[in-house]
């Protein structure tokens, strides 16, 4: 009986792995900002960490749904590769495919591009597929009655990265997006006037333990504070950290499922608009 109930167990185990690693699902967040105008919406497609990973038959799976989402931008929070990928292959067929679809496009480094030889090489692949690459650089986008300062910085841990540059002639009446796939950007000198930063890096810790969640992410201690979702920084800022699609090290996931995330900014919540995602006012 025991070892029926272990085997069992075990069973549900392997599976639940093998489906949170290789099935990603499109995790749906709403901020709102009066800094949005009154009946506008800005919506952003996040892909982070992908680790250079391909899920079934050249991801077309994923490029279907990355183009079947309206979204006005794209942005890709680091690690598209890993730091052992020897080909790029892979990862220029899917920002190929999904260049034609999304002409806005945006991307900031990861550590596994720096420690990877073939970074520079992935930078020139970017640029000739019409990503526009936003290490410390920041540009404005306007949509109607809505504009967005974006900005970038390039990896913290690898030391790359220049806030100060990445933030520089920004108006801070505009709302301000900056793109960072290390959240402990936040800690940096500047930070503080940014009103939204997506991250990735973490990838929730991959492996998630019930009731208590990551046991440990990179850059941070054992049980980390910011390891997935949406963190209220105070003073109308907030952090949201994308789990990611990929693995690195240990090539599993387990109750934290592969994933993309639709972010939808907005000035008020719409009336008698649904309760399942979540909401922050910013």
């Amino acid at each position: 009986m025991f070892l029926s109930m272990m085997a069992g167990v075990t069973l549900g185990v392997a599976t639940k792995i093998y489906y949170d690693t290789n099935f990603f699902k499109l995790n749906r967040v709403e901020f709102q900002s009066n800094k949005i105008p009154d009946g506008t919406e800005f919506t952003i497609l996040q892909i982070s960490d992908l680790h250079n990973k391909v899920f079934r038959s050249n991801n077309e799976d994923l490029i279907r749904t990355v183009n079947k989402i309206n979204a006005n931008i794209v942005v890709i929070t680091g690690d598209l590769i890993d730091r052992r990928t020897k080909n790029l292959k892979d990862v220029l067929y899917f920002i190929k495919n999904i260049t034609t679809v999304h002409k806005k496009v945006f991307y900031v480094s990861g550590n596994h591009e720096w420690a990877n030889p073939l970074c520079e090489k992935l930078l020139d692949g970017l640029e000739g597929r019409n990503v526009m690459i936003l290490d410390n650089q920041n540009t404005k986008l306007v949509d109607g009655r809505i504009v967005i300062n974006l900005a970038g910085v390039a990896d913290v841990t690898m030391k790359q990265d220049n806030l100060k540059k990445a933030l520089q002639g920004l108006n801070k009446e505009h709302f301000t997006l900056l793109l960072s796939h290390n959240p402990c950007v936040i800690k940096k000198t500047g930070a503080s006037s940014v009103d939204l930063i997506l991250s990735g890096h973490t990838h929730g810790g991959q492996v998630r333990i019930p009731l208590i969640g990551a046991l440990i992410v990179p850059d941070q201690s054992l049980f980390p504070k910011y390891d997935k979702g949406a963190f209220n920084l105070g003073a109308n800022r907030y952090l949201y950290i994308d789990s990611g699609l990929g693995t690195s090290r240990l090539p599993i996931r387990f109750l934290n499922q592969s994933q993309l995330s639709l972010i939808k900014i907005t000035n008020n919540k719409k009336e008698g608009e649904s309760n399942e995602n979540i909401y922050f006012k910013i």
